[in-house]
């Protein structure tokens, strides 16, 4: 199973907390270190000091790490033009030595939007942009040097680019596409994902989506299995029931919600519970979503009872 260390810094983090967590997260042994991609924060936290922005992170966190992979879950294509976006994840994937993954969906906090004069389409026109941003990031990626890249959608055009800088991943990095979505969700991710995820939900609903993204493949001729599956649970694990107590309440959690609906209890339940996760769903990657950024000995709890 490959495990990867999931952050929300949205909810109060600097720079500074996210380069203690990912550093830690690559000394504990861990694959890769990924962050959300939003500007407010969720529920009844004031998020101070404030919202930092994931791509600028990303390429701090490039040059201060050397192993781990980094990357978004996800990134909302309300947020940047497609062409800005390829050209900043590319530089991030030079900047890494080739240790970056692009997340990206449709965008869905609509009050982030509103804080930030961001525009907020409906549903439908959200979901036509992120697939014209798909087609001209990959595309852009893939185009050989000394060629011209060229679109035209109804929402973007791209004229006579020289499509550069190239990522060191060729044909570019990996591309994830998630969600719930039964219909449009699932063809994206035949099109263009190398990775699916569906964050925090229960195992038969992850199966079904699965399934709907194996006959999306096979609608366009692609192998199911050339896509990683992949979820996002939260993690609070502790030695003993007072820690795991503990480390719930930072959180503003209940032990008992965080048992059916994420990964909660000692090393051994939430081990277990991992391996249940592969026999339910097939799922070869897991984001453990660690929502206290100041307590870096859970990240080295959590690796000694799962990587070991």
């Amino acid at each position: 199973m490959d495990l990867r260390i999931f952050t929300e810094p949205q909810q109060g983090a600097d720079y500074a907390d996210l380069l203690r967590i990912a550093q830690t997260t690559e000394a504990a042994g861990f694959d890769a270190f990924f962050r959300s991609d939003h500007y407010l924060s969720m529920g009844p936290v004031d998020g101070l000091p404030g919202p930092t922005d994931a791509w600028l992170t990303l390429a701090g966190l490039a040059r201060e790490t050397s192993r781990i992979r980094l990357g978004t879950l996800v990134t909302s294509a309300t947020f940047r033009y497609p062409g800005p976006l390829a050209i900043s994840v590319a530089q991030v994937d030079r900047m890494s030595g080739g240790r970056v993954e692009l997340g990206l969906g449709a965008g869905w906090y609509e009050a982030e939007h509103a804080a930030n004069a961001v525009p907020f389409p409906r549903l439908g026109e959200r979901f036509d942009r992120l697939t014209e941003q798909l087609e001209i990031v990959t595309g852009m990626w893939a185009t050989p040097e000394g060629e011209r890249y060229e679109f035209s959608g109804d929402h973007y055009t791209v004229t006579d680019s020289p499509a550069l800088p190239k990522p060191v991943q060729r044909p570019g990095p990996p591309v994830i596409v998630g969600g719930h979505g039964p219909k449009r969700t699932p063809a994206l991710a035949a099109r263009f994902a190398n990775e699916f995820n569906v964050a925090f939900s229960a195992p038969d609903a992850v199966r079904a989506q699965f399934d709907r993204v194996d006959a999306a493949c096979e609608a366009i001729g692609r192998d199911p299995k050339e896509i990683v599956r992949s979820v996002a649970q939260v993690v609070c694990l502790g030695a003993d029931a007072v820690a795991v107590e503990r480390r719930a309440a930072a959180i503003g959690r209940d032990v008992g919600g965080l048992r059916a609906n994420g990964l909660a209890g000692s090393p051994e339940e939430v081990r277990d519970r991992v391996g249940e996760w592969a026999e339910e769903t097939g799922v070869t990657r897991i984001y453990l979503q660690v929502l206290d950024l100041s307590d870096l000995d859970h990240v080295g709890e959590i690796a000694a009872a799962l990587l070991s």
